[in-house]
């Protein structure tokens, strides 16, 4: 797959998950400022959390995001610490956002690089911004 496995105290691993959401009601809210926003907030929670973003691709109206990720944070941790984070932050700094009912949606979609190799999906990720 091109990427070394990861070494911690007890656990080698490599676990590179994909992650598609959107936001409430498929809004296409996240262009300009709040998509340069967006990324920025994604990448420093990725940091923070411990999680190497392999691809991020912001559409209008959903996000790609490729990450490997430690085996202490479940996909659902994952997810719901880079929506709450992002979602508190974006509509604090862009107020139009505070009149939707929430930024995100519940449901997201998520893929291990089980079948397909990690490669594959980062290609896909970014191929997203020419085809739309």
């Amino acid at each position: 797959m091109g990427q070394d496995y990861k070494h911690a105290y007890t656990s080698v691993f490599l676990l590179n998950y994909h992650f598609v959401w959107t936001p409430r009601r498929q809004r296409k809210v996240l262009s300009g400022k709040v998509k340069q926003s967006s990324e920025h907030l994604l990448k420093e929670k990725a940091l923070e959390l411990g999680l190497q973003i392999l691809a991020l691709e912001v559409m209008p109206d959903h996000i790609h995001l490729c990450v490997n990720a430690p085996p202490t944070l479940a996909p659902q941790q994952i997810m719901h610490r880079l929506k709450a984070y992002s979602s508190r932050r974006l509509r604090h700094t862009y107020p139009a956002l505070k009149r939707m009912p929430s930024m995100w949606t519940r449901s997201y979609f998520v893929s291990t690089a089980g079948t397909v190799s990690s490669e594959t999906i980062t290609r896909y990720i970014q191929q997203q911004s020419t085809t739309a």
